[in-house]
């Protein structure tokens, strides 16, 4: 009788972690892509593109044409940015990642609908139209600071214009990699990352595996949409295919697709290194034979 009292118990307190790690959304899942009102009209205009957003000047003439889209990204076609700026080093050889952004809208590398669309409104330098106020939308924790200015225009941050070199390394020459010294035990498919080593599956089962790299010539590369959902800020669904973790919905920010709570009180909590963790293998519990699992 004891033994199965125990057993209950047991149930009980893991059921309730669960139920502890999962959040459902206290406010609307757009978040700041509510476009202070405006909705999904502020980037999906129903008629004529930018014009219809109310932008002039240089708009391209086939504004619009592709999935209605409705901010100016005239002014980027062809612009170089370098992203990524280090001090080359055996955890980062290169020293930036030049792009050259696509001539159009129709164009058909991946740096179209994962790059070029998202600078439309958060560049800042090129791009100058869209209803930015550069500071974050939302309320951050205490762990953040106490002021609410994040920059959200990379072009224009705050330090010289222009200015790429402090932004994390996008475009079609930020390749992921598996395999070697500092990537995970993970293959490549058809250009897509398979978590299916020895370190890289524990590390799913210990936290999951949600980021999104573009397919570029059968090489996994780095979008803004790779850890980015434009569509959902503050919540992101688990499920058995994306992670180990209990099914259901938890918190994120900053329009991160997966788990990411840096206002979490937990002891210990490591979600948000986890999240980080998914392409950057070599610093994870799970290298160092240490499956542990996420603390929220």
């Amino acid at each position: 009788m004891k033994k199965v009292l125990f057993v209950m118990l047991m149930v009980l307190a893991v059921t309730g972690l669960a139920l502890a790690q999962q959040a459902k959304p206290t406010s609307d899942v757009l978040g700041a892509h509510l476009n202070y009102g405006r909705g999904c009209a502020g980037c999906h205009a129903p008629h004529s593109g930018a014009y219809g957003n109310g932008a002039a000047g240089h708009v391209d003439a086939s504004s619009g044409n592709v999935a209605l889209w409705g901010q100016d990204t005239a002014g980027l076609y062809g612009k170089q940015i370098i992203t990524g700026g280090v001090i080359p080093s055996p955890y980062s050889p290169i020293l930036n990642y030049p792009e050259t952004l696509p001539s159009s809208m129709n164009a058909t590398t991946p740096d179209v609908w994962g790059l070029i669309t998202c600078l439309s409104c958060h560049d800042g330098n090129y791009a100058q139209g869209a209803m930015m106020r550069n500071s974050v939308y939302e309320t951050l924790p205490a762990t953040y600071g106490s002021k609410n200015t994040i920059p959200t225009l990379l072009g224009n941050d705050g330090t010289t214009v222009g200015n790429y070199l402090n932004d994390h390394p996008v475009g079609l020459a930020a390749a992921i990699g598996c395999g070697g010294t500092y990537d995970w035990d993970c293959t490549i498919v058809g250009g897509q990352i398979k978590m299916t080593g020895a370190n890289s599956s524990n590390f799913v089962k210990d936290y999951g595996y949600f980021v999104s790299p573009a397919n570029y010539n059968g090489t996994p590369v780095v979008m803004c949409t790779t850890c980015h959902n434009q569509h959902t800020m503050n919540a992101v669904n688990v499920t058995a295919a994306n992670s180990g973790q209990p099914a259901g919905t938890y918190a994120t920010m900053f329009f991160l697709v997966g788990p990411y709570n840096p206002a979490s009180t937990t002891p210990g909590s490591n979600q948000t290194a986890q999240f980080c963790r998914q392409c950057h293998g070599y610093g994870a519990n799970e290298t160092f034979k240490a499956n542990l699992n996420t603390v929220f």
